[in-house]
């Protein structure tokens, strides 16, 4: 539990770091991380059941700290709207920015705009091209790639300077270490590093580096802030209460490359077509190519953003619970199906338990700092549930109800 205390303390930081980029600092909430922090000292904490309570108190801090993340990004960058994103490649010299820093990503577009050179986002910075102080840069161009760990070899392939922003970049090849360069929080060994916001290094040598060849690509759509749902919210309650909409899925997270996470895609696949599907984090490029269509107009595909937007999550859920009059959170017809990877992960889960919510099914990799004895207690008080195989998932989580039809 101490180790669940440091992860989820890493993951906050990192909402906290992006928050103070943009200006926005709460003391209360950095005052708590210490506190918390402290704890996990073996000379200070020997009381297990305390652990558990302080991991449901991190769970509140990183509500609040992701709150003030939005809020800093809402303010600075306008609310998200939703976007079509190119995939593919234009003609001409480019510029991929690769993390989850949208200030660093802005910094890019501003100094590089009248220079010829187009400007990519990568992996969790897609749900950028939804604010409207981002996507009126005329020279970003779309987004590249998928999740974060397909960076060593897309990067290799397209011939581009690189920019990473945050903790998601990799040790990289040789074939692009020359051509890339970190900044803010992120170093790697070879890399060049950019102090402060000057990125003057980084646009001169994609000035010198070679076009990139056009390449076809499709469309993603992301954006779908709280406001877009809450602007259709009339529409949804009826299309629940005609059960024209049976269930709405939370499924995303921290995708990770092994083989094991193919159930997402196919989870998706095998949901009837009266279901919505939430999706957020990285985990969501392993199916946000696919065509899901809509119901009446409500799309059933709806990325919300980037990890620390479970706070948008959060957020339509309780709109849900105030358009169906219900008391309960665990009455709603919504279900969680959560991929998990790293430390960001660990913090959200602890968000939604201090929420109450129960029934959360979780894998195919189980967190490290769970143990048997760590996962009887989230069994027993939150019923917390391991995937399986994906059609017996759905079967059992369509079986079991809510569905708020006037059947």
């Amino acid at each position: 539990m101490q180790d669940n205390l440091i992860f989820a303390s890493k993951g906050i930081s990192a909402y906290l770091y992006h928050a103070e980029e943009m200006g926005y600092r709460d003391e209360k909430l950095n005052k708590a991380l210490i506190d918390i922090l402290y704890s996990t000292l073996t000379n200070v904490n020997f009381d297990a059941e305390r652990f558990i309570n302080l991991a449901v108190e991190i769970g509140r801090v990183n509500i609040e700290a992701m709150r003030l993340l939005k809020k800093a990004h809402i303010e600075k960058y306008g609310e998200p709207e939703p976007t079509e994103v190119f995939t593919g490649i234009k003609k001409g010299k480019a510029i991929i920015v690769t993390g989850h820093s949208i200030k660093i990503l802005e910094e890019v577009l501003k100094q590089s705009e009248g220079e010829g050179i187009d400007v990519y986002t990568h992996s969790e910075l897609l749900p950028a091209h939804g604010y409207p102080g981002i996507k009126k840069y005329k020279n970003l161009a779309g987004n590249v790639g998928k999740a974060w760990y397909d960076q060593k070899k897309l990067f290799s392939e397209i011939p581009a300077v690189i920019v990473g922003s945050s903790n998601c970049v990799l040790i990289p090849k040789d074939e692009y270490k020359g051509r890339m360069f970190t900044c803010g929080v992120t170093g790697l060994p070879g890399v060049n590093h950019i102090a402060g916001y000057d990125f003057a290094p980084v646009i001169e040598m994609a000035k010198k580096m070679p076009e990139l060849e056009e390449k076809e690509g499709k469309f993603l759509t992301t954006g779908f802030s709280f406001s877009a749902i809450e602007g259709v919210k009339d529409k949804i309650k009826y299309l629940v209460k005609e059960g024209k909409i049976r269930r709405f899925f939370v499924v995303g997270g921290c995708d990770a490359p092994l083989r094991k996470n193919k159930y997402y895609r196919k989870f998706v696949q095998l949901l009837p077509e009266d279901t919505i599907i939430l999706t957020l984090a990285c985990g969501k490029y392993r199916f946000n190519d696919l065509e899901f269509g809509d119901i009446e107009g409500i799309p059933r595909l709806i990325d919300i953003g980037q990890c620390n937007d479970t706070i948008v999550g959060i957020e339509i859920i309780t709109l849900l619970a105030e358009l169906l009059e219900v008391n309960d959170i665990n009455e709603l017809p919504v279900s969680f199906i959560l991929m998990w990877m790293e430390q960001k992960a660990v913090a959200i889960l602890w968000s939604l338990l201090a929420l109450g919510i129960k029934g959360i099914y979780i894998g195919p990799i189980i967190p490290a700092w769970i143990n048997k004895e760590i996962l009887d207690i989230l069994v027993e008080r939150y019923q917390i549930r391991l995937i399986g195989e994906a059609e017996e998932d759905i079967g059992g989580i369509l079986e079991g109800g809510n569905e708020m039809s006037r059947a």
